[in-house]
């Protein structure tokens, strides 16, 4: 019976058994008035028939006697044959039946039609009124997941309140930690973004020096070269900043990405014409494949920074001759990018890290890499709602593919 912990069920059982106890009482004095109705009859017969053959000039003795007298004679039935009262003869008993029986018999059908339609009617309120009281909860449930915190339906007790409560309690548990992710990414921006603006003043000093050093010490080689390498790691940190920048603004969802239909060639055109300079330099060649009429619904300076970076990525494990092809192709709901080298590939025990931020595999050769341009380039694909995956053969290939959905096929 632990259901009868709720309070409206409850109360629900408490009506059927008050509304029950009504009817069968209504039913017990329905009875008992019959049968007293039924037996004053036969009274009223009785007296009417003494007050007959009293009339007659029959003793009352003798009355007395008839209606104590049980046993039945042969004369006896033949008179009340007689007289229209015997055999099949039954008009005076059926009558007696009809006036006293059949209108208990049809006030007992009304009082269980009464009595079943409240019951039927207090249950469909019930139900209709538990029902609302769900899709109530479902759709508090549901905003859970949209961080819109509300109220579940409360007050009561039993299991659904216990159940109720406990979903609310776990709702709010879920809402201190959102809130206190949502103030640490807020403090990693603000710090990684002050910090970004701190070391602007200081780097473009450090680059000032470093170019007049440069011209002061044009004939001293080794400052010259020096001064070589200073450039490029000032280089290395001012990428830092910025990539990490970006990267705590993407995570934080400050960036707000104006998203238009870009068409995939022109973009990878702009892509090939940045590195074009350094390819020939490096005596590398870029080849781009695909329809130039595919479109793809994107922020265009993100997008065009994500696939920069594979680029950049490939130049840079790729030896002299090497090639990387930038691919393109639209698919029924996607529309696939995908990124390809001939270059040094990628070794097995890291193809499951290279995402991860400022990763360095023990097998890279690369001492230039600050470990932040896939990871970025992970953030802008899934800030567009997309995937990235990359396969490799080592010392053969490397091919990291991008899906994103195409909305005109949805």
């Amino acid at each position: 019976m632990n259901f009868l912990q709720e309070k409206k069920t409850r109360n629900f059982y408490l009506f059927l058994l008050v509304i029950s106890g009504v009817f069968f009482s209504f039913l017990l004095f329905l009875g008992i008035f019959s049968v007293y109705s039924f037996r004053m009859t036969l009274a009223g017969r009785e007296m009417a028939a003494s007050s007959y053959l009293l009339e007659q000039g029959v003793s009352p003795e003798v009355i007395a006697r008839t209606w104590n007298h049980l046993e039945v004679t042969q004369e006896g039935r033949e008179l009340v044959e007689k007289i229209g009262h015997g055999g099949h003869a039954q008009g005076d008993l059926w009558l007696l039946l009809r006036e006293n029986f059949l209108p208990v018999f049809f006030v007992l059908i009304f009082g269980g039609i009464l009595f079943f339609t409240a019951l039927l009617l207090k249950t469909g309120l019930f139900l209709e009124e538990r029902e609302k009281m769900y899709q109530e909860a479902e759709k508090v449930v549901a905003g859970y997941r949209d961080r819109q915190w509300s109220h579940l339906p409360g007050g009561g007790t039993g299991a659904v309140y216990l159940l109720f409560d406990q979903v609310e309690q776990l709702a709010l548990s879920l809402k201190a930690e959102c809130d206190t992710e949502h103030r640490a990414k807020e403090f990693l921006k603000d710090m990684i973004s002050d910090i970004s603006h701190q070391l602007k003043t200081p780097l473009a000093a450090l680059n000032i020096y470093n170019g007049l050093i440069q011209d002061e010490a044009k004939e001293l080689p080794a400052i010259q070269e020096f001064s070589r390498l200073s450039e490029q790691e000032l280089d290395r940190i001012e990428t830092l900043v910025q990539n990490l920048l970006k990267i705590t603004k993407l995570d934080a969802g400050t960036i707000i990405l104006e998203k238009s239909f870009e068409n995939v060639s022109e973009l990878a055109e702009v892509i090939k014409n940045h590195f074009l300079f350094r390819a020939g330099q490096e005596g590398k060649e870029i080849c781009l494949s695909g329809n130039g009429d595919i479109s793809l619904l994107c922020d265009r300076n993100w997008i065009i920074e994500a696939i920069s970076n594979l680029v950049k990525n490939a130049l840079d494990h790729t030896d002299k001759g090497g090639v990387i092809r930038i691919k393109w192709r639209a698919f029924p709901s996607i529309v696939r990018i995908t990124v390809t080298d001939n270059g040094s590939g990628i070794h097995p025990e890291d193809l499951h890290h290279i995402f991860k931020r400022f990763y360095r595999s023990r097998f890279s050769k690369d001492t230039q890499g600050i470990g932040l341009g896939l990871p970025l380039t992970k953030a802008i694909v899934e800030a567009h709602n997309g995937t990235i995956e990359v396969d490799s053969i080592l010392g053969t290939e490397t091919s990291f593919t991008m899906n994103f959905l195409n909305p005109t096929k949805l």
